[in-house]
């Protein structure tokens, strides 16, 4: 009954802190999304407001980030306008879940520049929504010969293999990223699912925990390591990462901060690293589930 009590106050505060703190990451993904429209429109000095709109209130919102880049690309004539109009509409397509109109805009980006590599990274993600997987790690594996030190490149190539339960080869790629970048929170956080697939949620946990402790907005990572923490019994943890995870859209880095140093206080808890661990919880992210967001 204990147990029971304490879900049922969970949940009223989740609901509670989801309607009247999600409204930061909702406004964050819509400006990036204008940015997106914008910049497909060639519109690169509004879009650039757009995307440093959405890091105002996401400082880690690594979609903003990696629009910016391509507009720093125009605007130090290392690609074309038409390469990133081209490639800013295929975004806008794979936003709009329009899959096929997704590839043809990235490709033809590719066509005016076939040296571009984060090209093939949009396309390599939108021949994965549409299930041709093979072609996906083509073009990762493309882009990593363009740029052999591309992070994301072998993060979703990574992805890919793991939705081919290639377990070897995914771990192998997500160990080659976090190697080029020690602090890429999406390395650690989607090389967990694999772990997972093996049955190794020691080593899940840990992955998750590091993904955290680079970025402690991560989300989803509260939420799945929650889950783990309740197939465990760990009724403490697992409502601890369910509140961090209802946290992580106060846009006031202050507040968050604080609350969330509260909540690690509460917890009295360390995990392997010797960090507090205030594990996640959610409905997203469930296991199985390979989502690089990398555009």
């Amino acid at each position: 009954m204990e147990a029971l009590r304490r879900i049922g106050l969970l949940a009223l505060i989740i609901s509670f802190l989801t309607i009247n703190l999600c409204y930061g990451q909702n406004t964050a993904k819509q400006n990036w999304i204008k940015g997106v429209e914008y910049a497909a429109q060639g519109k690169f000095k509004e879009a650039k407001g757009e995307f440093e709109k959405a890091l105002k209130v996401d400082p880690v919102y690594g979609s903003a980030k990696r629009a910016l880049k391509v507009i720093e690309d125009v605007i130090g004539r290392k690609i074309k306008s038409k390469t990133a109009i081209r490639l800013f509409k295929g975004i806008s397509y794979y936003n709009k879940e329009q899959w096929d109109e997704s590839v043809a805009e990235l490709t033809k980006a590719i066509e005016i520049n076939p040296r571009y590599a984060y090209a093939y990274i949009g396309r390599g993600l939108a021949y994965g929504r549409k299930g041709q997987h093979d072609k996906a790690i083509s073009d990762y594996t493309k882009a990593i010969e363009i740029n052999p030190r591309y992070a994301d490149a072998y993060v979703s190539r990574g992805v890919t293999y793991g939705k081919k339960r290639q377990h070897d080869q995914a771990i192998s790629d997500f160990d080659k990223a976090i190697e080029l970048n020690p602090r890429d929170a999406m390395a650690y956080y989607n090389r967990r699912i694999t772990w997972e697939m093996k049955g190794n949620l020691d080593q899940a946990i840990a992955d998750y925990t590091k993904a955290v402790e680079i970025n402690p907005r991560c989300s989803k990572a509260y939420v799945n390591r929650a889950a783990i923490w309740l197939n465990k019994g760990d009724m403490e943890r697992a409502i601890a990462d369910f509140l961090k995870r209802a946290i992580c859209f106060i846009s006031n880095e202050e507040e968050f901060q604080t609350t969330l140093a509260a909540l690690e206080g509460r917890s009295g808890r360390k995990g392997e690293s010797g960090q507090s661990v205030v594990p996640f919880l959610g409905t997203e992210g469930s296991k199985g589930e390979w989502t690089p967001e990398l555009l």
